[in-house]
């Protein structure tokens, strides 16, 4: 007989499978007694168990006979202990190195799938009882942080359903002075780094309640999350939005798959509609709150940093109404090393963390009203658990002005080919604010959150961008209407090397002469120090002229 020493290393709830990984040997029956294990696992639970060392059996160092191709079909047809699963990819050995000893990691490693068979309902139940969530509830919300464990198990299983985002070094190192790494979660099918609790959260439902459907009523990141896994994991998904949601917004929730229904005049009537759906015919309503399966999905992006940057001295994280991130990817990194530095970042306009917190201006509540721009950072509500995580591990909270929120917009365009909204840029404009000092020389990752922006507001904040960082100016001149004057303006531009973007000639607005026009020009340069040049130059040609714009220094 064989003798296995078996320990385990990950758990979580999943199906009922067990994955054995053998060492040296390539043929071999392991029978595995349920009752037995079922004393070390909690309900419903999918565990790896590493082999550390096998005794060999009698006949081992033989090779067996080889047998037929139709007669190895048939035997791993009949056999009970065949994997149902065989289909899925195999664990790659890369992301189990963490989760278990390193010395057992290597090319002599072989995997089996075993499916248990037996009381598999009264031994392995449901883990977390997600049958008893109302219908008109979203899962229960977690009094504590999201256990590692939770997240470490999260990391393993949405392998099959999320892609891994890279964490690569950034050309705008050498502009701030520090290491800058850029964990580019705009690249997930929806453009948010939501996705991950998302599909947690919904293969953590139970059966029934994934054929019942869940119903949801927002138009944000969540929402579009939502209703792509769930059209994946073919989960009935509705949402619920007001008349007035733009329909480009209701176009993309039903690309996605979800069913849209429109209706009220504000968000508070589609929600109390979407809650009433939810309670008659049994759907889930879900909203994004501080649930346990959320939170561990979100924190697998921190886990996935932390293995990405060797000897990382900092994090900078989007704050705001993405607290969830915050308090969900700062999670594994203060487990796996307090060292690190976390810093949240949040808008000066609403600094809805450092109030939280206590540290911040008081504002009233009617001043959290819909902002276009800021998005999924703008919200107003915290919930108690993701403010006692943020007490507990976040080490800074640094406020950014929408300027800044912008230029790093553009900066991240030009040099990363990357098109994010205000969560994606808000945590590098603390940098290019000058608001961590203590970062120069450091290694630090910035989180690149939400890459979900409307195209007209894109232009608009390239545009402003420009002029913030002083590549667009606006100038006007009065002179003389007088044949060639204009040609002679437009030969100075040429030898600055400008990029002219519009001319006005204006004529009856002039009360100073009569054979005097005023001439309002747009232009493009490279830097500050051009414009500088170009504004020398033309003051000291025309004496009536007028900087119409220019950026604050």
């Amino acid at each position: 007989m064989s003798s296995l020493s078996i320990s385990p290393f990950v758990s979580g709830r999943g199906r009922e499978l067990f994955t054995f990984r053998l060492r040296r040997w390539s043929h071999c029956r392991v029978t595995v007694a349920l009752p037995t294990l079922a004393m070390n696992i909690t309900a419903d639970q999918q565990f790896i168990y590493l082999v550390t060392k096998m005794d060999a059996v009698e006949g081992a160092a033989q090779s067996p006979q080889p047998a037929s191709d139709d007669s190895q079909r048939q035997r791993q047809r009949d056999d009970p202990t065949r994997n149902r699963y065989a289909g899925q990819r195999p664990i790659n050995p890369e992301r189990l190195k963490d989760f278990g000893e390193d010395e057992y990691v290597g090319k002599d490693v072989k995997t089996w799938e075993l499916t248990v068979t037996g009381h598999s309902e009264t031994l392995l139940n449901t883990g977390q009882d997600v049958t008893a969530y109302k219908a008109s509830r979203s899962p229960e919300p977690c009094t504590r942080q999201a256990p590692f464990e939770d997240i470490r198990t999260a990391a393993f299983k949405i392998q099959h359903g999320i892609q891994k985002t890279p964490c690569t070094y950034s050309r705008l190192s050498k502009q701030y002075g520090m290491e800058i790494y850029l964990k580019k979660e705009y690249l997930h099918h929806t453009g948010s780094v939501k996705e991950r609790g998302v599909w947690y959260l919904l293969t953590s439902l139970s059966q029934e309640q994934q054929r019942k459907g869940v119903i949801l009523a927002s138009d944000n990141d969540f929402s579009k999350a939502v209703a792509h896994h769930a059209t994946e994991l073919h989960v009935p998904v509705f949402i619920i939005l007001s008349a007035n949601t733009p329909p480009g917004r209701v176009k993309t929730c039903r690309e996605y798959g979800a069913m849209v229904i429109t209706y009220g005049s504000g968000a508070e009537e589609s929600r109390s509609h979407a809650q009433k759906l939810a309670t008659e015919n049994g759907y889930l309503y879900l909203q994004e709150e501080d649930s346990t399966p959320y939170l561990a999905g979100l924190g697998t992006m921190g886990l996935e940093v932390y293995e990405q940057v060797n000897k990382l001295d900092a994090v900078i994280l989007p704050a705001g109404g993405q607290r969830h991130i915050l308090a969900g990817a700062a999670a594994p990194i203060k487990h796996l090393n307090p060292g690190i530095t976390i810093i949240g970042v949040v808008p000066e306009n609403y600094p809805t963390l450092q109030q939280s917190l206590g540290v911040g201006p008081t504002m009233k509540e009617s001043a959290y009203t819909s902002h276009r721009f800021y998005g999924e950072l703008f919200n107003s509500s915290f919930g108690s658990s993701t403010c006692q995580m943020s007490e507990e591990l976040i080490d800074k909270v640094v406020t950014v002005k929408e300027a800044d929120i912008l230029v790093s917009m553009l900066r991240l365009m030009e040099y990363e080919r990357a098109t994010v909204d205000a969560t994606g840029a808000i945590g590098l404009a603390a940098v290019i604010a000058g608001k961590l000092p203590e970062l120069k020389g450091k290694r630090v990752v910035i989180a690149v959150c939400s890459g979900n922006v409307d195209v007209p507001l894109m232009r608009a904040c390239l545009d402003r961008a420009l002029v913030l960082d002083n590549r667009m100016c606006k100038f006007s001149i009065q002179m003389c209407d007088n044949t060639g004057d204009l040609a002679k303006l437009l030969e100075v531009l040429t030898r600055e090397e400008v990029r002219v973007l519009d001319v006005i000639q204006e004529r009856s607005f002039v009360t100073s002469d009569i054979f005097s026009i005023k001439v309002t020009s747009v232009i493009e340069v490279r830097d500050r120090s051009q414009m500088v040049q170009v504004e020398r130059t033309l003051r000291e040609r025309y004496t009536n002229f007028t900087w119409v714009e220019r950026a604050e220094d």
